[in-house]
């Protein structure tokens, strides 16, 4: 699908009155023909974290849910997939958690038809190249038997090696702040090996230098205001970095600084230490978001 047609079907969730709630996006949704969802599936998978709206994320979990829900329904959406989309990473993002979640879900019921398929479907054995069990899981031989893995690994490396891989500690914060936004803004089927590198790097930051991780978080709320990009940089390094050794800092940017005051209302910290808790309460106050 192209991008005039992403947009038309993105608008089209947007304005739809039917997904406003959970039950009306799945009554909308199940009545919808097949290759039609597709097209919504596959729009979907395009779409930036930074532009996900509400009636968005209905549509995704209804996504998410369809292989548990309606196994069948939800069969006939990646045999159209692989029939009708020809963005190969795309249509990868059904191995993510579509057609593993079916097969958890639902194989014993699915199993045979995918077999059936597959004799005739080059595009499913090459899908199910990408699905892994543990060894004991009662279909992994019978995947295993169908799959294309070699073909499904070579596109896989490919999707998932960067042209050029972060080197985050060689670069500045400005740069830090940069690449961070650029990476969780990213899909899920745009990321690759470098969001990858930049959670451990943060991981990294927050139990070895605390202080530089604090000074990300300032960086990036000084060149994004994107709610939703917000909501995972309060949930995220923010979040994971608030302990009693960072207390006094994070009490002295949130006094000087609005915005970060501000974000800190998006942090749960209820587990917390009774000390610390009670000086973030002092500081969120109303704020909670």
């Amino acid at each position: 699908m192209g991008s005039t047609e992403d947009a038309d079907m993105l608008a089209l969730i947007a304005a739809a009155p039917e997904l406003a709630t959970p039950d009306d996006t799945e009554a909308f949704l199940d009545g919808m023909p097949i290759s039609e969802l597709a097209s919504m599936w596959g729009a979907l998978q395009r779409l930036s974290r930074r532009d996900q709206t509400g009636a968005a994320w209905s549509a995704i979990l209804y996504f998410d849910h369809l292989p548990h829900k309606r196994p069948e329904r939800a069969l006939d959406l990646a045999l159209e997939v692989l029939r009708s989309e020809t963005d190969k990473p795309t249509v990868m993002q059904l191995n993510d958690k579509f057609m593993l979640s079916l097969l958890y879900a639902h194989g014993a019921a699915v199993i045979e038809r995918i077999e059936a398929e597959a004799k005739q479907n080059a595009a499913l054995r090459w899908l199910l190249g990408g699905i892994h069990f543990g060894p004991d899981e009662p279909f992994q031989r019978r995947i295993e038997a169908i799959a294309d893995l070699k073909g499904w690994r070579a596109d896989d490396l490919a999707r998932r090696t960067p042209k050029r891989p972060l080197d985050c500690e060689a670069m500045s914060v400005v740069e830090l702040a940069r690449a961070w936004v650029e990476q969780y803004s990213k899909s899920e089927r745009d990321r690759d090996d470098n969001f990858f590198i930049m959670m451990d790097y943060e991981r990294d930051l927050r139990k070895e230098d605390p202080d530089r991780a604090i000074d990300l978080i300032l960086e990036i709320l000084k060149i994004e205001a994107n709610p939703v990009l917000l909501s995972l940089l309060a949930a995220g390094p923010l979040e994971d970095v608030i302990s009693m050794e960072t207390i006094d800092r994070i009490e002295r940017e949130a006094s000087a600084n609005k915005r970060f005051h501000d974000l800190l209302g998006g942090v749960w910290y209820y587990r917390a230490p009774a000390e610390l808790k009670a000086r973030l309460d002092a500081l969120v106050g109303q704020n909670r978001w």
